[in-house]
């Protein structure tokens, strides 16, 4: 009887902490970055009926279908606050990179892969950061450069959204974090 009655009370809290989103917001989803939540519809699954937020992602017109019940575990989250910008702007004027630069080209991809995957902009900001540097002191590998370039994208659109300014914008302020003479005198 008590664990039946611990299971009750513990099942509404769950329910409580997952996150919810409604039609028109905005969120991110890992690795492919900020979308809006363009329908909530229930689809059939397996013969259960299960409600799923339709995502369209802003930069490809990509259309994702999420269960709401599973938003935490493929890590759907709000887009970052502007107040959080300056932490992420840090992140990329520090020169201490995340990864051994003498690893091997695709040692590097996957640790740089999985932190794109975590859908952390911090995680985003430090491959950024990383790869930037690494340009100025040798020729990226053809998988390094599209991850630069993912990187690049999903920065750039989450924080003109959070700072609600246009991209270019944004894009010259990380830039200018990376330029050749600043990372050489270091």
């Amino acid at each position: 009887m008590n664990k039946k009655s611990a299971n009750a009370e513990s099942s509404p809290e769950k329910q409580e902490k997952v996150k919810t989103f409604n039609v028109g917001d905005l969120a991110v989803y890992p690795a492919h970055g900020v979308g809006r939540i363009t329908a909530i519809e229930a689809r059939v699954v397996g013969g259960e009926s299960h409600d799923f937020y339709i995502m369209e992602i802003l930069e490809n017109a990509m259309k994702i279908m999420i269960p709401v019940w599973n938003v935490e575990q493929v890590g759907l989250r709000d887009v970052i606050e502007a107040a959080e910008v300056p932490k992420i702007y840090e992140i990329m004027k520090d020169r201490q990179l995340g990864v051994n630069e003498g690893q091997t080209w695709n040692r590097r991809y996957r640790e740089y892969m999985e932190k794109l995957k975590t859908g952390s902009l911090y995680d985003v900001a430090i491959v950024y950061r990383d790869l930037s540097v690494l340009k100025f002191t040798k020729d990226l590998s053809f998988g390094e450069r599209k991850l630069f370039d993912t990187a690049q994208i999903l920065l750039v659109k989450e924080l003109s959204t959070a700072k609600k300014t246009d991209e270019d914008t944004v894009l010259s302020e990380i830039e200018s974090f990376f330029i050749e003479e600043d990372i050489s005198d270091e």
